[in-house]
């Protein structure tokens, strides 16, 4: 670029500009006159206008600036073809700036480079070798496959070229690297595999560096026809481990070649074991040096170094089956590594020591290292902590399953937000392999729903209800157990429901013990009552039900109590709180047949454990499969599920399993014959496996009353069908989409995790976590048919006021797998407008387009606050009027009683005062409000209605920022008039429909939740 002071004088404005608006200015102004002088002619009118043709100096210079504008960002969409024609150039200055040039602008797609092949290939076979160098380097950068169908041959001629220089060689090697990579049928074995025996006996390092490389990329596709490459690759970890012929500019502070070493071995680990015992002593040799020679250092870089070649020999040794000596001194070196201060090593060290549990010889060693690794869950370093909880949970066994359960248990309470959900399931998961009783078992699970119940998922109190039904023995420890923890002050409603649950099956067994008498055992559960959500009351009325009739001789106390709730709950909005209410009322009159239907659960048939399909869907990384086959290698103790082998003093293991069954053994029909359930009828949903949680579905036993129709909000559509965006020539279809689309948004508005979108090929789920103006959800993408889904895309469409960062979405999603893909998303300002998700996918020639509304709205940004009196009004008189303090009468608002609007405000974070306004039919609410621009900011409300007419009301709200108060006012006014469909417990108890016949559900959802109990009406 010497001598060019145009561009000089361009590269000094723009560092000379103030801001961006002025760099902008200049670089447009650049960018029109570039334009201008490549054109060759402009017609004004019917004048001809021609211009001087370009000089090459002048092309080189234009082109130099235009790189320089795409360096600061900008998009430069023309000019292409001037740069691609520099490369033509007979002389070198020209020819360097198009090749750069051309590397930088262009992909190996563009249309312009198949313009270039037959120049560059006249590069690459002339006998200039600065040409050919800068030829091979961009074949090396972008060539695709018409470059690979074309000069591969000619690569491979330099490569394998005794009169070539080394400089020359080495391009060519990576560039044919390149070419393989994107069509590996450029490169003939059968003449090629030779040639390449021959070329690892290259004495200059460079040139055999990246020959190892292509090497790699070889071996990686097809070790059988490079066999004869594995003793050259032995030969030269000898040649470097002994220090022969390495020149200086080729040791990296004292370590003879490091990268060289790294690629070496990586390409033995895909050849088979060695057979030839000259040739494997002479490797082991090789290994005895590296493991003995490495130590840790003050010096970071050479550190760096050493461990780099170290990690690779352990994953050779893993490999290559080694004694158990040398494994044993793998474990020693890297107990060493999980000890020292610096945080890279120790997650090396316990990232390859959770590699090693792959060897069945070296657990015991491992086990040595336990107290340390243990330590490790307790480091700053949330990666560290991950690792150090992969490895406890690959090497826990049944000699250390108690401690390490407890330690879990212990951590549980400091752990991250993020890591109890996992931990909850790896602790619920050892236990019931390697717990040496059942009691332990019940007590580990119960303590873990009492430490983490937010965490803890159905499946894990599902599963031990199932062991408490298959033991007889079990049962009166865990009805106890359940009994102590219903007497604390606050518990998790997880608890609540497992108590209850075991209380009503079981709690009988307790009737002599002070305090579990049923009458007080239904006054200790019906306390937690009005604390509990929705689902879970239709377990404690199952529990109401099952107290009564283990009652004998009948307590009339008892049952007028029992007979009162169920009389409340006969006209609740949720069909299913409703049909239980109503039926348990009218079977508890019916004596025997009351006995009959709530007769004890039967045992459960084997099945296996749902815990550990779930934990199987955990990111499949390499430790991860290393914990996959130690699990598989490892039997179950007490809590196997076949042919277990009993532990000394333990009771007889049970075949358990592994999601519970209906409470009713049978299912009354209307016309009084009853069907039997079949326990093991497979399950309909077909990701359930997949995606766990995420697979929201509605309570069982609940008769379905989705409405499809479109509510449609800031000109978004409520439900976009996938359809297929075929060109022309494939096949056309249309995907029918599951569920409702609008539903489900709606429903994600209010919580924070569920499923946003479904079809017969993906399920998109989320799970989401806010904090102040901060938020960060995640989106579960599973491939839910046996083919790959290809071409995936995920582009965020964000409105102004949010600032959302996706990180990139896989193009291929394998069969049956999931993905997942972090969404960052930060409040700028108050509005209720909402980011759109466009996602498409291809699975063959069916293409899948869909728009989705992503549930980051205004709510999600409140934090719930509940003030006094003299803290409300003093606000509350501040807030003087417009703009800060707005009314408005509302009308067309859905009738709701003031209990269940309670409910909707605290459904979206608006917290209603009690006893704030005198009049009873008005509420006064509270909340904070979090964005960039506001800060932390109070928000009040106060609803007034009217008892004889719930269609309107007057609502006031205020706040200290105009725009919040009204997106506020507007977001509550929409919430009242278009309630979502599908939330039940909004609709009024007036509209709520007469006690529904009960319908049979399918097996399968009878077998996932042990609360769900279906009695006919009789």
């Amino acid at each position: 670029m010497t001598g060019m002071r145009g561009l000089s004088v361009f590269i000094s404005d723009i560092r000379n500009c103030q801001n961006k608006e002025a760099e902008r200015l200049r670089v447009d102004k650049e960018l029109g006159n570039i334009r201008t002088c490549f054109k060759n002619e402009k017609v004004r009118g019917f004048s001809v206008i021609r211009y001087e043709v370009l000089t090459p100096y002048k092309k080189k210079k234009y082109v130099w600036k235009m790189l320089y504008i795409h360096m600061l960002g900008y998009d430069v969409d023309f000019g292409h073809m001037e740069a691609v024609s520099l490369i033509s150039a007979p002389k070198y200055p020209e020819k360097q700036v198009g090749y750069i040039v051309t590397s930088c602008l262009l992909n190996e797609n563009h249309d312009f480079l198949k313009l270039a092949i037959n120049t560059v290939r006249n590069d690459i076979i002339g006998r200039n070798e600065t040409f050919q160098c800068l030829a091979l380097t961009l074949v090396g950068n972008i060539g695709g496959r018409d470059f690979a169908e074309s000069l591969a041959p000619d690569v491979q001629k330099l490569l394998i070229s005794s009169s070539c220089r080394p400089l020359v060689r080495k391009k060519a090697a990576l560039c044919l690297l390149r070419l393989f990579r994107k069509n590996p049928d450029a490169i003939n074995v059968d003449g090629w595999a030779d040639r390449m025996t021959q070329l690892l006996d290259e004495r200059d390092l460079g040139v055999l560096t990246s020959s190892t490389s292509l090497l790699v990329a070889l071996v990686s596709n097809n070790h059988e026809a490079y066999s004869s490459c594995l003793p050259k690759c032995v030969k030269i970890l000898e040649r470097l481990a002994r220090n022969q012929d390495v020149p200086q500019e080729y040791t990296y502070y004292g370590i003879p070649s490091p990268w060289l070493q790294v690629k070496a071995m990586r390409a033995l680990q895909y050849f088979p074991t060695i057979e030839d015992p000259s040739t494997r002593k002479s490797l082991f040799e090789v290994l005895q040096r590296i493991l003995m020679g490495t130590d840790v250092v003050k010096n970071v870089n050479k550190n760096n170094a050493s461990h780099a070649v170290l990690f690779e020999a352990l994953s050779l040794v893993i490999h290559l089956d080694a004694e158990k000596e040398m494994m044993s001194q793998c474990v020693a070196l890297l107990g060493k590594f999980i000890s020292v201060r610096e945080p890279n090593i120790r997650y090396l060290g316990l990232e390859n020591m959770t590699r090693m549990l792959m060897v069945t010889d070296v657990q015991d060693v491992i086990k040595k290292h336990q107290s340390q690794i243990i330590t490790s869950l307790k480091d700053p370093d949330i990666s560290i902590r991950r690792r150090a909880l992969d490895l406890l949970y690959g090497m826990c066994d049944v000699s250390n399953a108690k401690d390490i359960v407890e330690e879990l248990l212990q951590y549980l309470s400091t752990a991250e937000f993020s890591m109890r959900e996992e931990l909850s399931l790896k602790a619920a998961i050892l236990a019931e392999k390697f717990a040496p009783d059942l009691s332990w078992y019940v007590d580990v699970i119960l303590q873990l729903i009492d430490k983490a119940g937010d965490f803890v998922s159905d499946d894990i109190w599902f599963r031990v209800v199932q062991f408490v039904t298959n033991n007889e023995d079990l049962q009166p420890y865990a009805a106890s157990k359940a009994r102590e923890y219903l007497d604390k002050i606050a518990i998790h409603e997880t608890m609540v429901k497992v108590s209850a649950y075991i209380l009503g099956e079981y709690g009988h067994l307790l009737a002599r013990q002070p305090g579990c008498s049923a009458s007080e055992l239904f006054s200790i559960l019906h306390e937690k009552l009005p604390t509990v959500s929705t689902p879970t009351i239709p377990i404690l009325l199952s529990t109401y039900a099952k107290l009564l009739m283990h009652t004998q001789p009948r307590d009339p106390e008892l049952e007028k109590k029992v007979w009162a709730v169920f009389k409340k709950y006969e006209s609740c909005i949720d069909v299913e709180i409703q049909q239980r209410a109503v039926e348990y009322f009218e079977l508890s009159k019916k004596g025997a047949a009351f006995m009959d239907v709530l007769a004890e659960m039967p045992k459960f048939p084997e099945r296996q454990s749902s815990l550990i399909k779930k934990a199987e869907v955990v990111e499949d990384t390499a430790d991860q499969s290393a914990i996959k086959l130690r699990a598989q290698q490892q039997p179950s103790n007490a809590l196997v599920l076949a042919d277990p082998q009993p532990v000394s003093g333990a009771p007889p293991p049970l075949k358990i399993p592994s999601e519970p069954q209906s409470v009713a053994r049978t299912i009354s029909q209307p016309n009084g014959t009853s069907s039997n359930i079949d326990p093991q009828a497979p399950s309909p949903d077909l990701l359930s496996d997949l995606l766990g949680p995420l697979a929201i579905e509605a309570p069982p036993g609940v008769v379905s009353t989705e409405q499809h129709g479109p509510t449609g909000t800031e000109g978004v559509p409520d439900e976009v069908v996938g359809s297929a965006i075929v060109p022309v020539g494939e096949q056309t279809n249309n995907v029918e989409v599951i569920g409702n689309i609008a539903e489900r948004f709606h429903a994600l508005c209010l919580k924070d995790s569920g499923v946003l979108y479904e079809d017969p090929y993906i399920q998109i789920g989320i799970k989401a976590e806010w904090r102040g103006h901060h938020g960060r959800l995640v989106l579960f993408l599973g491939n839910k048919s046996t083919n790959p889904l290809t071409s995936v895309q995920a582009l965020i469409l964000p409105p102004a006021h949010l600032k959302l960062e996706l990180s990139p979405v896989p193009d291929t999603i394998p069969p049956r797998a999931q993905v997942q893909s972090p969404l960052e998303v930060m409040n700028i300002r108050p509005s209720r407008d909402v980011a759109v998700l466009d996602f498409s996918y291809k699975l063959g020639t069916i293409v899948v387009g869909a728009k989705l509304r992503i549930p980051a709205v205004l709510n999600k940004f409140l934090q719930p606050l509940q003030l006094t009196s003299e803290e409300f009004f003093p606000q509350w008189r501040a807030l003087s009027g417009p703009p800060l303090k707005l009314q408005e009468v509302v009308r067309g608002v859905r009738p709701l009683a003031l209990p269940e609007m309670a409910n909707l405000f605290n459904s979206f974070r608006v917290t209603i005062c009690p006893g704030l306004d005198p009049n009873p039919n008005n509420l006064v609410a509270s909340t904070t409000f979090y964005s960039e621009t506001t800060g932390a900011m109070l928000c009040l409300a106060r609803i007034e209605t009217d008892p004889a007419d719930r269609t309107q009301l007057r609502m006031t709200v205020g706040s200290g920022d105009p725009t919040l108060t009204f997106e506020l006012k507007e977001f509550i006014k929409e919430q009242l008039i278009a309630i979502p469909m599908g939330s039940r417990a909004l609709v009024p108890a007036a509209a709520a429909p007469p006690p529904p016949v009960a319908q049979p559900p399918s097996p399968a959802a009878l077998a996932d939740d042990p609360g769900a109990m279906l009695a006919g009406l009789l």
